[in-house]
């Protein structure tokens, strides 16, 4: 029987970096930045700032754009301001480091293999984020690659973008700022009171939702799964145990100040325009 010999290809994926969390001050400045890209630019790109946990997850904190040009086949970095902008921002935080690049844009393109190959030296294993800022699919989504090698035994020959899980953390009032800057077009931002009813109602349907999955699992029809279980049982015990009466006093309390801050602030707008006008009228007496 006659043998034969097989190459073998195979990935190489990261040992690093499997995850990664994104704080919404990242996406802010992003999509700052391309608003405030030049008008011959049709992306922008930048650099991630933040940290790696001792579980691995990368903590992506903050970042900036790198002014940059491209061609088919070329890209050129400004390396100058992107080491200034760096030094500057150590100094403020000495603990956020270098964790990878973004890219506007849906998905990753022909040029993204070369930037991430200049990151792969600036630190080990970078990520590389993506922020549709075209609203490709309807909303603004944010996706995180890593770089996977393929190689034929010690020879590496090429290299793969793999997804990853990307965590948005944010509180509530980040997220309706988060959801308004999702959408293609919005009429006006909400005020306080419209952002709390928002919140509410996002609160009512995810205890809906748990309420469904524990009758499910008592009933059998869906499987138990204790990590969720353990979760719920945390979540149920961090709230404080307060009688119903208690309960709407607290939030009435907490709505009538949120009113009495709104009217001053309307009573400050409207002192400041009689003054406005005052001072107009008296310039021209």
């Amino acid at each position: 029987m006659a043998s034969s010999d097989h190459t073998i290809l195979q990935f190489a994926p990261s040992s690093t970096a499997l995850s990664a969390k994104v704080h919404p001050l990242v996406i802010f400045n992003i999509c700052d930045c391309y608003v405030r890209r030049p008008d011959q630019a049709d992306r922008i790109i930048g650099t991630l700032l933040g940290s790696v946990l001792p579980d691995g997850t990368v903590d992506i904190r903050n970042s900036y754009a790198v002014p940059h040009s491209e061609s088919q086949d070329q890209v050129a970095l400004d390396i100058d301001y992107h080491h200034n902008m760096l030094s500057s921002h150590q100094k403020v935080n000495p603990k956020e480091v270098i964790v990878g690049w973004f890219s506007t844009g849906f998905g990753v393109t022909g040029g993204s293999a070369l930037i991430h190959e200049f990151f792969s030296r600036e630190t080990t294993n970078p990520i590389h984020m993506t922020v549709d800022t075209g609203f490709t699919n309807g909303e603004a989504s944010v996706k995180g690659f890593v770089s996977v090698h393929l190689s034929i035994g010690d020879q590496q020959l090429a290299a793969q973008f793999q997804e990853i899980p990307l965590d948005l953390r944010m509180v509530e009032a980040e997220r309706i700022g988060f959801d308004i800057l999702k959408t293609t077009a919005v009429d006006k931002l909400p005020n306080d009171l419209e952002g709390m009813e928002a919140s509410m109602q996002r609160l009512l349907a995810l205890i809906d939702d748990i309420y469904k999955y524990v009758d499910d699992v008592v009933e059998g029809r869906v499987p138990q799964d204790n990590k969720i279980g353990r979760f719920i049982s945390d979540t149920v015990a961090s709230l404080p145990k307060l009688s119903p009466q208690d309960f709407d006093k607290l939030v009435n309390d907490g709505l009538q100040d949120q009113l009495l801050l709104l009217y001053l602030a309307s009573l400050t707008r409207t002192q400041l325009s009689f003054a406005e006008k005052l001072n107009t009228a008296a310039q021209i007496l």
